[in-house]
């Protein structure tokens, strides 16, 4: 059982999911993010994918985490995101022991991962709030590093310090979780493709075995 809420910082999302007894498998989707997560007493940062993640686990089991998009984790975690991309990394490498052991040890992980980032918290970079922004709507690299009065370098590297890869996988990736969401919701996979800005049905089929390593009609049954 999946459910998720927004948290109490901007472009953070707060979820928990309890996993029934039995053997489980998860595809986990790119999605741009950042996520700090309790699972079971162990605390990590799980860097932004860039293709899914299969996560497989034997037995009951519950994860808190707090998701960061618009590229506000690092500034929480302490380290830039391409430090982590396709990565898992044990909280306690990056903050103190003592820290990170009143959250493994917390009887509310939620809250207490939450009271963590706040008091790590800086108000993001508007620039890769708007990099963020402008990728979900289908701008293009070189419209959105006109748009910030970047050069496609600087563009590149801010980019990649806050997401975890370049500015050409972020629009990617963004582009098909929005059409993910489209055909969860009951639209037609031609219909999803067409709003989420793909050029045909095709290329979403393709993109989509690309980045989830299954067809859509895989994905639309499923939850995140």
């Amino acid at each position: 059982m999946y459910s998720e809420r927004p948290a109490r910082l901007p472009h953070v999302i707060a979820w928990q999911s309890l996993t029934p007894p039995g053997h489980h498998a998860s595809r986990i989707l790119p999605d741009g993010c950042m996520d700090l997560i309790w699972h079971d007493g162990r605390v990590f940062v799980a860097g932004p994918d860039t293709t899914a993640q299969v996560s497989e686990s034997s037995g009951g089991g519950q994860l808190f985490g707090l998701r960061f998009a618009a590229g506000t984790g690092p500034q929480v975690v302490g380290s830039p995101a391409d430090e982590f991309t396709d990565r898992q990394v044990p909280l306690d490498q990056l903050w103190s022991p003592a820290d990170v052991r009143r959250i493994a040890e917390s009887s509310s992980p939620g809250e207490a991962l939450t009271e963590a980032a706040l008091m790590r918290w800086r108000e993001p970079d508007p620039a890769l709030v708007e990099v963020a922004a402008r990728a979900r709507a289908g701008w293009t690299v070189d419209a959105i590093a006109e748009r910030l009065g970047l050069s496609a370098r600087q563009l590149q590297r801010r980019v990649r310090t806050g997401f975890g890869y370049g500015p050409k996988h972020l629009i990617r990736i963004l582009r098909f979780q929005r059409a993910v969401r489209l055909a969860r919701a009951g639209t037609s996979f031609a219909e999803a493709s067409a709003i989420a800005g793909y050029a045909d049905q095709a290329h979403l089929s393709r993109d989509t075995r690309a980045l989830a390593g299954v067809p859509m009609g895989s994905l639309v049954h499923v939850g995140p």
